[in-house]
């Protein structure tokens, strides 16, 4: 009798934990989106072209986890931070800073725009579990020059970090820029400024800067009912230097030809190398260092610069092997690497 009650009392908490569990995850979902159907909304949830969609359901989940084989992550907590950037650059020039993971400041025509900021500790709805930071950002917060606009590519936790959306908000009050539905989440949690854009949708950022959202090949979702319910995108940003490309979070597909095409000539892309292993799971929803340098290819660009790889380990590729397989890539295609560089976190790059 004694044991049966043992066993029926665990069967009880698992049930109550289980439970628990559901209740947080809906509760941690974001509005879905509302609005007509599109080629890439069905009225309920968004997709990529081509029928392509990320893993879905629990198999898949735990068919990976049970069988994880974790390249090498070693934690670098003192590396220094680099030097504080300007405060502003003139027209006709362009100063790319990476900070850390899709974190970018990039300065041109006497603006100032962050791409999916992040300067939390963890990846995650709560800062006590997640992914954590195995290396600091390259600029400090306090370091940044007044931020004039936001690019977020999605909604996941590593792009969107509501944190530090609200510290930028509090001090800058910038404009904030992603796809179709993450501006009433952000209304909900009082971030101001959001405006939703569709792909292919433009706005103007001054009077000589046009953004422009773009296609990516991805998924969204911050909790258990909120899958695909608001739009993934990239972002080209028409400058008086020329299209920048920030790619965001993708899967390699062929819109990256499609946005070479529509918006090119690109004169410098940021394109995703990490979180690619194991290929079976990641493939769908994120670009390993080979389909990078196809992508770069695919663009028509000469010149791209890495991003998405160092800071979190979200898959089971280690700390060096998304620069090494990027540098084995290129030469695969007899390219020099210096048409796909790897920017030091914190240290400013001018586009000549």
């Amino acid at each position: 009798m004694t044991k049966r009650r043992v066993l029926l009392g665990i069967l009880a908490l698992l049930v109550l934990l289980a439970g628990g569990a559901f209740l947080i995850g809906c509760s941690i979902s974001a509005p879905r989106y509302q609005g007509p159907v599109s080629a890439h909304f069905d009225g309920k949830q968004f997709k990529n072209a081509g029928g392509v969609h990320a893993q879905e359901g629990l198999g898949p989940m735990l068919r990976w986890q049970l069988h994880r084989n974790k390249g090498d992550f070693p934690e670098q907590p003192n590396l220094p931070y680099g030097p504080k950037p300007p405060a502003r650059v003139g027209l006709g020039e362009l100063r790319v800073t990476f900070i850390n993971h899709g974190t970018f400041l990039l300065q041109f025509d006497s603006l100032n725009v962050l791409t999916d900021p992040i300067w939390s500790e963890r990846t995650s709805p709560f800062q006590w579990i997640g992914p954590k930071r195995l290396r600091p950002p390259g600029i400090r917060f306090e370091d940044l020059p007044k931020i004039d606009a936001i690019l977020i590519s999605h909604n996941h936790y590593d792009h969107l970090d509501l944190n530090t959306l609200r510290r930028l908000a509090a001090r800058d009050q910038p404009r904030i820029f992603a796809g179709l539905g993450v501006r009433a989440f952000l209304e909900e949690e009082h971030v101001a400024n959001a405006t939703d854009l569709d792909w292919w949708q433009r706005q103007p950022l001054s009077a000589k800067v046009q953004l422009v959202s773009v296609p990516a090949q991805h998924f969204s979702g911050r909790g258990l009912r909120d899958r695909d319910a608001t739009l993934w995108t990239g972002f080209v940003l028409r400058t008086t230097a020329g299209p920048l490309y920030y790619a965001g979070d993708t899967g390699y597909g062929p819109h990256f030809s499609e946005i070479g095409r529509r918006e090119g000539p690109i004169r410098l892309a940021i394109l995703p190398i990490g979180a690619y292993q194991p290929v079976w799971f990641m493939q769908p929803i994120h670009t390993a260092p080979a389909e990078a340098v196809q992508a770069h290819l695919d663009l028509g660009t000469p010149r791209s610069i890495a991003t998405h790889f160092g800071t979190f380990q979200l898959a089971d590729d280690g700390l060096t092997e998304p620069v090494a397989d990027l540098r084995q890539a290129l030469r695969e295609k007899q390219l020099p690497d210096s048409v796909f560089l790897v920017l030091k976190e914190g240290v400013g790059w001018p586009l000549r």
